[in-house]
């Protein structure tokens, strides 16, 4: 940046110059110059505010000529805007405030203090002739708000309005009044009060409504602010609390959803204190109390009737009396029907009939059912159809997870995965069946309570498992066809549609890396059965167990087709290494 004094310098010398200063000047003539320049300042007062005319426009500096024979300055940042543009031409009167005298003797300006000169002037009048000032809160500060009134001055948080304000951001960019409280020019502060202002509005309002308000009279006011404990009604210089309780005999959770902010509302007085100036409103007090008597009128077991007011994804209330309401919830509408959303089968106004299911006077609430004004389809199913029965039915839908089969109007039996084969290992039930497809079942279950019913397709046939479990004995010999080779072994079709895997540690006393070195699908070998799962539908079968051992003098080849447990892979039977496999079934 430009040095201010060396350009003002430089310039002052300029004059010199012009006026004839010669190296040969005496000294005489050079101390006459120096006094009149000197006599010329002497009419320069600090601080005092002058009218000048701007001469020159630096990037740093702007020149003034305020009518002496010397020229100030001003930092050209003071006539800047936002931009950064400077705001004044060459020829343009300011109003400036002479500031200081900078080393070389030149006069400092400012046009910033100038203005804040003429704030202070109105701030002391507005403070001794109790006038307000317009302001425009900046910012939220430590303890208050920051206020520009043409300077900053504070805003105490307690002085903001007439009750405590939790949240004094809401206030920061609003234009308001203000009474200057005090202001200390030296220290440059000033503190203001918009709750004075405020106090004397509502004290005009406040005392006719004190000479006319009483317990038990009924008011009108308007709706200042809603809270979720209650409504504050401005009655007019008071504030009323309508509390949640005292809103409705019915019951409601968040009064922003059925009033308004400035709406106008008449109430009943309920009790004043007229020390504190506390009123306390209540709205229901306008009606009688509908819940006095409420399990005398609708004892439970009851059938009711009443209208819809309201529809929720959870199920829908029923007005049955001014201020009582019963709910009926989705899962007590039909005994059959799956609803999605209660608006699919009740619509707002309809009247209705239903069964008082519970009454609970102090938390009001009435639990209602619709499906109970007709006949439980479930228990006539369950003495229809008892466990066992087979029944035949359509298919309606095929999920992952089973097939839903028609078997009245309304009620569906589900068939699970797992109870659809006994041999086939169901990995979705849509490789079997379709929907519309006609098939036959065994009821397994109906609970009544839950409304489910069971049904089973395998179990039409007797267990092939445990047919299996009683043929074959662990120890046994068996015969099939390899149907898959896996990395871990081999799995051999055994009966029709059973298969047993033999493990690739028990495919042979040799080393096998891997199934397809020894065997192909389609292969037909003999296996000793080790284990037999019924419930998991599992057989372990072993071939190497029907081998000799090459490398000892004992077969391990077989178990003889004995039915005893056998309690190792070697079995009992222990015969010489030369034994030829003897087939169970010759």
């Amino acid at each position: 940046m430009v040095n201010d004094d060396n350009l003002i310098s430089e310039q002052n010398e300029e004059k010199g110059e012009n006026a004839g200063s010669q190296q040969n000047q005496s000294n005489e003539d050079t101390m006459g110059f120096k006094e009149l320049y000197e006599q010329s300042l002497q009419n320069v007062h600090l601080g005092e505010l002058v009218t000048g005319k701007i001469v020159q426009i630096n990037s740093d500096v702007v020149m003034v000529d305020v009518g002496w024979k010397t020229e100030g300055y001003i930092l050209a940042k003071e006539l800047k805007d936002e931009e950064g543009n400077i705001t004044v031409n060459v020829g343009d009167e300011i109003e400036v405030m002479v500031e200081r005298r900078d080393q070389e003797g030149n006069l400092v300006l400012s046009r910033d203090k100038a203005a804040k000169m003429k704030v202070w002037d109105d701030v002391k009048s507005a403070c001794d002739n109790s006038l307000p000032v317009k302001g425009t809160i900046i910012e939220r500060v430590k303890g208050g708000l920051s206020v520009d009134i043409g300077i900053t001055a504070f805003l105490p948080g307690s002085q903001v309005d007439i009750r405590p304000v939790r949240d004094l951001d809401k206030y920061v960019g609003q234009n308001l009044m203000f009474d200057v409280l005090k202001y200390d020019r030296k220290r440059n502060n000033v503190v203001l009060s918009r709750r004075s202002i405020l106090e004397h509005e509502r004290e005009a309002e406040k005392l006719e409504t004190l000479a006319n308000i009483s317990e038990g009279a009924i008011v009108e006011g308007i709706i200042k602010n809603i809270t979720d404990y209650g409504l504050f009604i401005d009655l007019g210089g008071i504030d009323g609390l309508l509390h949640v309780t005292d809103i409705s005999w019915g019951r409601i959770t968040k009064p922003s959803e059925n009033f308004t902010k400035g709406d106008t509302i008449t109430v009943k007085v309920l009790s004043f204190d007229r020390e504190k100036e506390r009123v306390s409103l209540g709205l229901k007090q306008l009606t009688e109390n509908p819940w006095e008597n409420i399990t005398e009128k609708y004892p439970v077991g009851g059938i009711i009737e009443g209208k819809v007011v309201n529809l929720t994804d959870y199920g829908a209330f029923v007005e049955l009396d001014p201020g009582v309401e019963g709910l009926i919830h989705v899962s007590e509408m039909f005994w059959t029907r799956e609803i999605k959303h209660p608006s699919k089968v009740l619509s707002l106004g309809q009247n209705l009939k239903a069964m008082i299911l519970d009454v609970n006077k102090e938390n009001k609430r009435i639990s209602l059912g619709l499906k109970q004004t007709t006949d439980n389809p479930w228990e006539t199913l369950k003495q229809k159809y008892p466990e066992g029965t087979v029944i035949k039915g359509i298919i309606r839908n095929v999920t992952n997870f089973g097939i839903f089969v028609g078997v009245e109007d309304g009620i569906d039996g589900l068939v699970h995965v797992s109870d659809i084969s006994w041999k086939q290992r169901v990995k979705h039930p849509s490789e079997i069946y379709k929907k519309g497809q006609e098939i036959e079942a065994v009821v397994l279950n109906i609970d009544v309570e839950n409304e489910k019913f069971s049904l089973g397709i395998k179990q039409i046939e007797k267990n092939p498992w445990e047919e299996f479990c009683d043929k074959y004995s662990t120890g046994s010999i068996v015969s099939g066809k390899i149907t898959n080779l896996t990395e871990f072994g081999v799995f051999v079709e055994v009966e029709e549609g059973i298969e047993g895997l033999v493990h690739i540690s028990e495919l042979s006393h040799k080393r096998v890396k891997s199934a397809s070195e020894v065997y192909s699908v389609g292969d037909t070998i003999s296996a000793v059965v080790k284990s037999v799962d019924v419930k998991g539908r599992k057989i372990r079968l072993s071939i190497k167990d029907t081998e000799v051992n090459t490398e000892g003098n004992h077969s391990v080849s077989q178990y003889l087709n004995n039915r005893e447990n056998v309690g190792s892979n070697l079995g009992k039977a222990l015969v010489e290494a030369d034994v030829k496999l003897i087939d169970p079934n010759k």
